[in-house]
């Protein structure tokens, strides 16, 4: 008989989470108008708002942390950080930053300008945000795959070459560099493939463009590339890593995904100048170039973290245990991005509520149901992620509506799976009785998710 499969770790130490009532999760959703951000940790049973800092860091790890140095200037934490990264993804120069988003900050300081245009396969939130505020414009060139959740296809997070050509044949001199986000987040969780990857490389030289990579989640990239790309099954991941990375000329990382730290990122590149021009953001944004926004103990940390976040067997339970909830999900005919990517599942809402309009926001909708039902925080992938266009100040209706529901890593077992699918399997069996949406009663000029107030519409 086969053995059934296992996680590839013990637990160690537990935290104690509450149960709550669906009286008083009423109450709490009304008091954070209707925006589960602003929900307090404690209101909520499982969490699965972000996989962004949320993961349970090894003993290894931990031990790092009683080790860290804390030097102003010169700290052997960063000396450590900076050799795991040359090492895993071969750039030479590095910059840390306090999480991803201030790594954007410092990079786009230096290379966008006002009226550029920056091409990707679905640039998230943060990434656009950051465009959008140098008065430049984020351009998707994703795959039309990407955007029918019903088509198994194995790397919809591709970039179309040919969308990506008539930018650059249109606009190439307002374009100061080509983005991949790996894995691709707002199309589902998606990978990308090392061949797309190697073809837009070969575009981009065509071109004389820089390729950046926003790789919070390269390491479950590079997983499903040797799971789905034949010619890969037989590379490690490391292998798979490398090459991957010698297509791209530098690289920012959120390292509360992939690198399992709670705070923590970074920029990388191989041009010296770059680096040198970007430490002076760095400096004035986040701090001296030896330390950035981070502690000489986390840093520590994240370096163990780039090892074990590239493990295959980290990889395999971490992944397995997404796909079991998908799996469950798609037994209860609940419509959700297939298929299955690898930090998150990502219900298709415009299946699940498709008699809502979507000027009522219906993934917000869905979202604030599951939550009453159980206690559960996902987050919209929708039209409030997506924004207002920053000329007409109108809604942007994305191709896909989705809530997201991220696994933080090695944090819950398939048991608190079974309560998520069970609670959505509810709101899905009662689906019709929502009659209505959601409006906004108050939001920020920019990234409005994050703040936003709303309430609902009358029924």
């Amino acid at each position: 008989m086969e053995l059934p499969f296992a996680e590839s770790y013990k637990i160690k130490v537990v935290e104690s989470i509450r149960r709550s009532n669906r009286e008083e999760r009423e109450k709490w959703i009304h008091d954070a108008h209707y925006n589960l951000f602003q929900l307090k940790s404690d209101q909520i049973f499982i969490d699965l708002l972000t996989d962004s800092g949320t993961g349970a860091m090894s003993d290894k790890q931990w031990g790092g942390i009683m080790t860290g140095d804390e030097s102003y200037a010169g700290a052997s934490s960063y000396y450590k950080l900076k050799d795991a990264i040359a090492d895993i993804t071969g750039f030479p120069y590095f910059l840390p930053t306090h999480q991803g988003r201030a790594a954007e900050n410092v990079l786009f300081s230096v290379l966008v300008k006002e009226g550029d245009i920056v091409p990707g396969n679905s640039h998230f939130d943060t990434t656009k945000g950051h465009i959008e505020f140098r008065r430049a414009t984020a351009i998707d060139c994703t795959i039309d795959e990407a955007f029918d959740t019903t088509i198994d296809y194995p790397f919809k997070g591709n970039v179309d070459l040919g969308k990506l050509e008539d930018v650059l044949k249109k606009s190439g001199e307002k374009v100061p560099f080509i983005i991949l986000t790996l894995t691709n987040n707002s199309a589902g969780g998606q990978p990308v493939s090392l061949e797309n990857m190697r073809d837009v490389r070969d575009l981009a030289n065509r071109y004389n463009k820089l390729v950046l990579y926003d790789s919070a989640r390269f390491a479950e990239n590079a997983y499903f590339i040797k799971l789905r790309e034949p010619a890969c099954r037989d590379k490690s991941i490391r292998e798979i890593v490398a090459e991957a990375f010698s297509y791209a000329d530098m690289m920012t990382m959120s390292s509360k995904k992939d690198a399992i730290v709670n705070m923590g990122g970074f920029i990388a590149m191989r041009d010296q100048e770059l680096f040198r021009q970007c430490s002076v953001f760095n400096i004035m944004f986040e701090g001296y170039i030896t330390y950035g926004g981070m502690s000489g103990r986390d840093m520590n940390a994240l370096a163990q973290g780039l090892y074990e976040g590239t493990d295959f067997d980290y990889l395999e339970t971490r992944i397995k245990q997404v796909e079991y909830l998908g799996n469950m999900l798609l037994d209860f005919s609940i419509p959700l991005q297939q298929p299955i990517g690898g930090h998150a599942i990502f219900i298709d809402v415009k299946r699940f509520l498709p008699h809502l309009p979507k000027e009522e926001f219906p993934a917000q909708t869905l979202a604030i149901q599951l939550y009453i039902e159980a206690g559960i925080r996902g987050v919209e992938i929708g039209t409030l992620m997506a924004d207002r266009d920053p000329v007409t100040r109108e809604n942007r209706y994305p191709a896909l509506e989705m809530v997201r529901l991220a696994i933080p890593r090695r944090v819950y077992t398939n048991n608190h799976m079974d309560v998520v699918a069970v609670a959505l399997k509810n709101v899905f069996d009662r689906r019709n009785e929502i009659k209505s949406g959601l409006r906004i009663t108050q939001e920020a000029p920019i990234m409005r998710h994050f703040t936003v107030e709303l309430e609902p519409l009358a029924t």
